[in-house]
């Protein structure tokens, strides 16, 4: 069994590279050759965590396995991330341990990657100020991802927290792009695309704030009761997502759903629109809208390319086990 730790994936992975692994998987899961697990994520009654499980098996690329982990929101005071994650694959010819992974930068990697792969086959080719909602660890990934798929002028942002704000500023900086704080109403109005990247349990974003022609990627809902936009924006909004379960029971899609305000029927897969089956945006007056509810096969798919360079390397740790 291989072994790669957290330390060792920085150096072993790009966001260029996850972004090809978790574009491929959306492909493989519209065409039916992957497909994710019913995933487990519960508040587990201490230290406010939500801890979990996502897994899955992509028959093309015989990737089996399962990225365990969760939200400790106290550990940024312990100089930890919050988001806490290991990676474990399978070998599924025999079922045996084949790696563990540390799951940290991975889990960061290919949620921004997620993000800009809906940019990319979404979000109106003359887009050109990125709006982002949100300004933790996460959000510095979204950026950086999202300005690798258009050319974007100009970058705004608004997060609950003001003070957190400069996390955003220097990213961008560090992009070349000028960066402005804005209130929630400029923020609708003048963005071109808007990546949310929030831990929220209420609304933020209403439908009357965001503009037509806008595309959303809306990467924070993950759990049940989680909600970052109106459930009028969402019904307003051509839905896309990674997986059509798991939008309408722990994504954004959640409350439109639960209210009546959109069918699952009406909620397409990214995949489709990579594999040219859905057209994807119609027209620059629709609003578009990406529900990164984040499946096992991300994980997997990403994992499995380090722990390929980690043996090209001589990086990975060999054990009996």
């Amino acid at each position: 069994m291989w072994i790669v730790p957290e330390a060792a994936v920085s150096g072993l992975i790009t966001a260029e590279a996850s972004f090809d692994a978790v574009e491929a998987t959306f492909a493989a899961m519209a065409r039916g050759d992957a497909y994710n697990f019913p995933v487990i994520r519960e508040a587990i009654g201490h230290a406010d965590a939500l801890y979990g499980f996502k897994s899955g098996f992509d028959r093309a690329g015989l990737h089996l396995g399962l990225k365990s982990g969760g939200y400790w929101p106290g550990n940024a005071d312990k100089g930890l991330t919050n988001h806490q994650s290991t990676v474990f694959l399978f070998d599924a010819d025999t079922g045996q341990c084949r790696a563990i992974v540390g799951g940290n930068l991975l889990t960061a990697l290919r949620t921004a990657a997620a993000s800009a792969v809906s940019i990319k086959h979404l979000a109106r080719p003359d887009a050109r100020v990125l709006g982002m909602i949100g300004a933790g660890h996460q959000s510095a990934f979204q950026m950086r991802a999202a300005v690798t798929q258009r050319a974007f002028e100009k970058v705004i942002g608004w997060n609950l927290h003001p003070e957190m704000l400069s996390r955003l500023a220097q990213t961008a900086d560090e992009l070349g792009l000028p960066f402005e704080a804005v209130d929630l109403d400029r923020l609708g109005a003048e963005a071109d695309v808007i990546v949310s990247i929030t831990s929220s349990f209420d609304a933020i974003l209403a439908d009357a704030q965001v503009r037509p022609g806008t595309h959303l990627a809306c990467m924070g809902t993950d759990t049940k009761g989680k909600q970052e936009m109106d459930a009028a924006l969402v019904a307003r909004a051509t839905v896309f997502t990674d997986e059509v379960a798991q939008s309408v029971s722990i994504g954004e899609a959640q409350h439109a759903v639960a209210a009546g305000l959109k069918q699952p029927t009406d909620i397409h897969v990214i995949g489709d629109v990579i594999n040219g089956v859905h057209p994807g945006r119609t027209d620059a007056q629709e609003v578009t809208l990406f529900d990164g509810t984040g499946v096992g096969l991300q994980d997997l798919a990403v994992a499995a390319a380090v722990v390929e360079r980690a043996i090209a390397q001589g990086v990975a740790v060999s054990v009996d086990f």
